[in-house]
This record gives C-alpha cells, sequence and structure tokens, in this order.
C-alpha cells in the first residue's frame, strides 16, 4: 500500500509527462480530481468519528429543485 505522499508524487509525474492538447484533456482532468482528493485526504484523513453537525456530507443546506430552463437562477435572489 503506497502513501499518500507517494501517490500524490506519481500523479503530479504523469501529469508533467502528459502532453496537454485536446486528446489528453479528459485524462488530465481526471488526474486533477484524483489528486484533489488526495490532497483533500491528506489534510483531513479518512476514518474516526469526526463531529460535524449530522448533516449528511455533501448534502446541499437549499435546493432549488425542478427541471432545466425554468428561470430558477432569477428567482433565487428575490428574497
Amino acid at each position: 500500500k503506497m502513501s499518500l505522499l507517494a501517490k500524490i508524487a506519481e500523479i503530479e509525474n504523469e501529469m508533467a509527462r502528459t502532453q496537454k492538447n485536446k486528446a489528453t484533456a479528459h485524462h488530465l482532468g481526471l488526474l486533477k480530481a484524483r489528486l484533489a482528493k488526495l490532497r483533500r485526504e491528506l489534510i483531513t484523513p479518512k476514518g474516526g468519528s469526526g463531529g460535524g453537525t449530522g448533516e449528511a456530507s455533501g448534502s446541499p443546506r437549499y435546493h432549488r429543485g425542478g427541471e432545466r430552463r425554468q428561470g430558477k437562477r432569477t428567482t433565487s435572489h428575490c428574497w
């Protein structure tokens, strides 16, 4: 099992090796996402009880539902 720092270094090396063009943009995006996830885990390790408000992680406090093209944006700042 590799350490987080080793994984981060490996991904950074791969990003440096990869040419930046339209064909590789998706691959680089995936690498960036994986890198961000690893850095987040490095800052706040997984596991443990972890206090918090008891709210489900990643849940929006307010969600304006509905289909697209229904003017949600304009109604969101009326109140």
